[in-house]
């Protein structure tokens, strides 16, 4: 990751000479290093710890709204992040022979902004934000619970105290559990398998192959998505009781049968690594005492509307601000971060588990309802509410302001897995 330099320049500057004091963090992913960069930059002294002996990026493609590449803007790694990312003329659905049911147009002028890149370089950019801040960052490092009073545990026995401890360690939060918050976990019935392939000429029609394009099938779905001008980010979507579609070896047939016209595509699908499940994750609180709750352990989400990364970076940044204001306890600027936050983390949560539920409807009762939803500006603004939040903490530029403005035509609520 050391190769990799930064051209952008943060839209305010955080560096604070007085410490704050100090963070122990717990999870080295989006939220995780987020959170670490941001607070370093407002003059806290960080260590965050990861389980994996190297920090590292899990999955395939991600999609970058436009509140998420504001939180990349304001780290300063927006351009090291969108290097070589993919800009997608418009968000397609399509049934099981190719055949188009809705269309949204972005990334021109009086449009939406959505972009996708490879995981593992938004990552990596994350990383070198929170080094070139001055984090500390131990790999190998299995954090296993808190004490509300400030204090991070692991798994061998050692502790560390800290003014504010974070607990960024995913879905299934150990640490998160050891401070009884969880309010709801569920599994939606749904899984997924991500994979990386290189882009070839074939897989979709020609003129429509630089488009993201969600295909449909019963409740079996495939997401085509160009990730760069190399790389294609596809996701298969079933129920967890579809055996018949699953496995490490991708039963290839049974997809082929579900979608016929992307049978070139199918069947380059390599092995897969695995199948996640799709879950909901509640808290009844954000934080108890000095250990504060983010991204997928606070606020897990199905990916239906491409925000779980941009949810985790949007919290994580308002949660520095919140911390590094002067006059309130750490208490009450906890309870700030939360009443601020949660409210539009939630709602765009809630929006992603009703599309999810657009598995269980037949095709073409689906295929009418999407026609509906697209002509009706409510829903694109309820869609795009996490996206067209502007980050607790940072400044606005002109041309953001500008973009806002074609939320209303966010209408089409399909997938972004």
């Amino acid at each position: 990751m050391s190769e990799l330099t930064s051209t952008q320049a943060p839209i305010e500057e955080f560096q604070m000479s007085v410490s704050q004091g100090h963070v122990e963090i717990a999870g080295g992913g989006i939220g995780g290093l987020t959170a670490a960069a941001a607070l370093a930059r407002r003059g806290w002294t960080v260590r965050l710890h990861e389980a994996n002996q190297s920090i590292r990026a899990l999955g395939a493609g991600i999609y970058l709204w436009d509140n998420g590449l504001a939180v990349l803007r304001a780290l300063g790694v927006e351009g090291m992040a969108t290097e070589g990312a993919h800009y997608g003329p418009s968000i397609q659905s399509r049934d099981s022979h190719g055949a188009l049911i809705g269309e949204m147009p972005i990334n021109t002028p009086g449009s939406v902004r959505v972009l996708t890149v490879l995981r593992e370089r938004l990552i990596a950019a994350l990383h070198y934000a929170a080094v070139e801040s001055g984090v500390e960052i131990v790999t190998g490092s299995v954090a296993v619970g808190a004490d509300v009073e400030g204090v991070l545990r692991f798994a061998d026995g050692s502790s560390r105290a800290a003014d504010l401890v974070i607990a960024a360690d995913g879905v299934g939060s150990q640490v998160r559990e050891s401070v009884g918050l969880l309010r709801r976990r569920q599994a939606l019935g749904q899984r997924c398998a991500r994979l990386l392939l290189p882009r070839a000429g074939g897989d979709v029609p020609h003129e429509i192959e630089d488009n993201y394009i969600e295909y449909m099938s019963g409740q079996r779905f495939l997401l085509y998505t160009p990730s760069s001008s190399g790389d294609l980010y596809v996701a298969l979507v079933c129920p967890a009781s579809d055996l018949g579609a699953m496995g490490g070896h991708l039963p290839k047939d049974e997809w082929v049968r579900s979608f016929p016209a992307l049978e070139s595509l199918i069947r380059r699908l390599g092995p897969v690594p695995r199948w996640d499940d799709f879950e909901w994750v509640e808290l009844s609180k954000w934080s108890a005492g000095r250990v504060a709750v983010i991204g997928d352990a606070a606020h897990a989400q199905p990916p239906y509307l491409g925000q779980g990364g941009g949810c985790a970076m949007m919290s994580a940044l308002g949660l520095a601000h919140a911390v590094s204001e002067s006059g309130r306890s750490l208490e009450e600027a906890l309870a700030l971060w939360e009443t601020t936050e949660r409210p539009v983390i939630e709602h765009t949560q809630r929006f992603s588990v009703r599309v999810s539920e657009l598995n269980n409807v037949p095709d073409d009762a689906r295929r009418e309802i999407l026609k509906v939803a697209a002509t009706l500006p409510r829903i694109g603004r309820s869609r795009a509410r996490a996206a067209s939040t502007v980050p607790t903490g940072m400044k606005v530029p002109v041309e953001v302001g500008e973009r806002f403005k074609g939320w209303d035509r966010l209408a089409d609520p399909s997938p972004a897995i």
